[in-house]
């Protein structure tokens, strides 16, 4: 297995505080690109009822109340509607072909008044991101290179909202502005 680059476990744990306290106790969690470990669920399993992650490059495993599938995301997710109270998709989002389609999947699987918590990487992060990854070899130079976009406040807004639907956009730049924090709420 290919060793991690040394900033990557750096980068997610600032990630996941950041996330942490937007999930409420007993809830039912869907972690869309919850990676190889599936780190942020086992990090929030003691507090959730239930926690599902899907990713394209998982073994399925169940740990207690976890359970992670591998998904290649061809337009819709294999879930029933309104299923889970809080979705999250950390890092994820910018390696979306179809992003449109999974907004509207994740609209489609969360309850009503349910939470979609994600982190993007914003505009100004692209020549950082790309410095660190191909110059000094810091973080995974694949994970850069699969970018589809970036994002700031207006393309959230427009991707979320006006075309997905959802209601309570609350967004915020973090790491020096480098990335995108934002929830908002099916109505």
């Amino acid at each position: 297995m290919k060793e991690e680059p040394i900033l990557e476990p750096i980068l997610r744990y600032f990630r996941l505080s950041k996330v942490l306290r937007h999930i409420p106790h007993n809830v039912v969690v869907l972690d869309i690109g919850c990676g190889t470990k599936a780190t942020f669920l086992r990090h929030i399993s003691p507090r959730i009822r239930q926690g599902i992650g899907v990713d394209f490059k998982v073994d399925p495993f169940e740990s207690g109340n976890i359970t992670v599938s591998p998904l290649h995301f061809s337009g819709q997710l294999p879930f029933s509607d309104a299923t889970f109270d809080v979705v999250t998709m950390l890092a994820v989002l910018e390696h979306i072909e179809h992003e449109s389609a999974m907004v509207t999947e994740v609209y489609r699987v969360l309850v009503p008044g349910g939470k979609l918590v994600l982190t993007v990487p914003s505009v100004w992060a692209q020549p950082v991101l790309e410095f660190l990854a191909y110059r000094l070899k810091i973080v995974s130079e694949d994970e850069i290179r699969d970018h589809k976009r970036y994002y700031n406040r207006q393309k959230l807004y427009q991707i979320l909202i006006k075309k997905g639907g959802f209601s309570d956009f609350n967004h915020q730049y973090f790491q020096l502005r480098m990335n995108n924090f934002c929830t908002v709420n099916k109505q």
